[in-house]
């Protein structure tokens, strides 16, 4: 029978641009496409949907629903652990979506459909990155925009992409996924977005709108790993005021342990929390990654956790699909 494969790659989400209400554009989004962990799904036509993942089945039942096909068996080959802050929903949902319009030979504009699978409401790096990878700024959305209740779902855009560079190929990110409770999702993320944005202040915009323009987006575009680690760094601090009542400080325990332990380490040019974590990100180099790998695992020792440490290349390119016979 032919099936379709679509793979997509995990992202780091560095923060948002503005989370307060009295500046004119909201959220605005920062991150980059990895090259591990991933996820693959495949999927063939069949009458029904059938699939056994709980959460994919979802996917796979809107998917079949948007696309006006009978419907999937749908399969998840690999999987990467899901609201650790490595945007395994964005990506899970959007490669379902792409595999069963490939099994049924239709097209399918990932971008445009993503809010119908309750997905790129805030932030847009996770489906930017899942078309083309790379480091990506997207342009949030106008802040009259902003309700106090949730819009339903497909009642919203993906922010459009403000900015996209490549990652230079020496570059290397450290993840450090600590044995942790996982950052909220479903409607706990949401009421803890909407109460984050409801008290932010405006002042910490002012300073991420210096810091991005005058040090994040001159980095990358330079290719100084020393000043984009620096610089993203800093756009995790001002975030983390944001987010310091929702979730017990700066960075989401044991978080904060994690990134300051790695401040101190030379193979790291700038730590921060990945989204709502409770993975940790580090900044460094092709030349330092052993170096890098070691201080990881010694940071989950200084801070008492178990937890797994990777280290990947940024992904320059988007999910890859492809088409075969079992």
């Amino acid at each position: 029978m032919p099936h379709t494969s679509v793979t997509a790659h995990a992202r780091l989400h560095f923060g948002f641009c503005n989370l307060s209400l009295a500046n004119e554009r909201l959220y605005g989004s920062l991150g980059v496409g990895l090259d591990r962990p991933s996820v693959t799904v495949t999927a063939s036509p069949a009458a029904a949907v059938d699939c056994e993942h709980p959460t994919v089945r979802e996917y796979a039942a809107r998917s079949v629903n948007l696309l006006g096909v009978d419907g999937a068996e749908v399969a998840v080959e690999s999987a990467f652990p899901r609201h650790v802050g490595l945007g395994s929903g964005t990506q899970f949902a959007l490669a379902t979506l792409a595999a069963v319009a490939r099994a049924h030979d239709r097209t399918v504009d990932v971008r445009d459909r993503a809010p119908d699978l309750g997905r790129g409401g805030r932030s847009g790096v996770g489906v930017a990155t899942f078309e083309d990878g790379g480091f990506v700024l997207d342009a949030g959305h106008p802040t009259a925009r902003f309700t106090t209740d949730r819009p339903a779902v497909g009642k919203w855009s993906v922010p459009p992409v403000a900015a996209r560079h490549p990652i230079p190929s020496d570059w290397r990110f450290l993840v450090v996924v600590p044995d942790a409770p996982s950052g909220p999702s479903g409607d706990a993320e949401d009421r803890s977005m909407r109460s984050a944005v409801e008290s932010a202040a405006a002042a910490p915009s002012d300073r991420l709108a210096g810091v991005i323009l005058r040090r994040v987006l001159p980095a990358i575009t330079e290719g100084s790993v020393e000043r984009f680690g620096a610089a993203l760094a800093e756009v995790g601090r001002l975030n983390g005021t944001w987010y310091a009542d929702e979730q017990g400080g700066v960075y989401r325990p044991p978080a904060g342990e994690l990134v300051a332990a790695l401040d101190d380490e030379p193979a790291v040019d700038g730590a921060g929390q990945s989204s709502w974590g409770p993975a940790v990100y580090g900044v460094t180099d092709a030349e330092r990654e052993t170096a890098a790998r070691a201080a990881g695992r010694a940071a989950l020792d200084a801070a008492g956790v178990d937890g797994r440490v990777l280290v990947a290349d940024g992904r320059n390119r988007g999910a890859e699909a492809m088409t075969g016979e079992r």
